[in-house]
């Protein structure tokens, strides 16, 4: 994806965890963190407890949805998948993406990979790699300090 275009449709799910969203419903009042992620990641999982503070910290304020991209068969393991989010706390909703439609419409590689959208849905930032929070937290309050200007 490149910057500024539109945040793709959320379809085509094998199974959503902690709730299910579209895009109308994240589109329109405010900024959108999309982080994709694996079970067998250990970047991810060294990750998680930063994005988890993320959607804490600014949970009035930014939609955080993560997406579990399978990088082998053995992350395929939906039981698995359900019992890392578990112990990693993570409480958004999840995007299972068995079948790489999102990580195809966002044309992602990467796991850790994080996409900022604005309250618009236009893609803002993308950062991939276990390091970078401080810049990824940057973009993000940069994007959060434009959203309260305009409104």
């Amino acid at each position: 994806m490149k910057l500024r275009e539109p945040m793709p449709e959320l379809d085509g799910a094998s199974a959503w965890l902690n709730g299910e969203v579209t895009k109308t419903d994240l589109v329109g009042e405010r900024p959108t963190l999309i982080h994709f992620w694996s079970i067998s990641c250990g970047l991810c999982k060294e990750a998680m407890p930063d994005i988890n503070q993320f959607r804490d910290e600014y949970k009035d304020k930014l939609n955080v949805i993560a997406v579990h991209m399978p990088r082998s068969e053995k992350d395929l393991d939906l039981e698995e998948i359900k019992e890392v989010a578990a112990q990693h706390d993570i409480s958004q909703p999840i995007y299972v993406d068995s079948n790489h439609k999102l990580t195809d419409a966002f044309e992602n590689q990467y796991v850790p990979a994080y996409y900022v959208f604005d309250a618009e849905g236009k893609l803002r930032h993308f950062q991939a790699g276990g390091s970078g929070m401080k810049m990824l937290t940057k973009r993000v309050n940069r994007v959060l300090e434009e959203n309260e200007k305009a409104e």
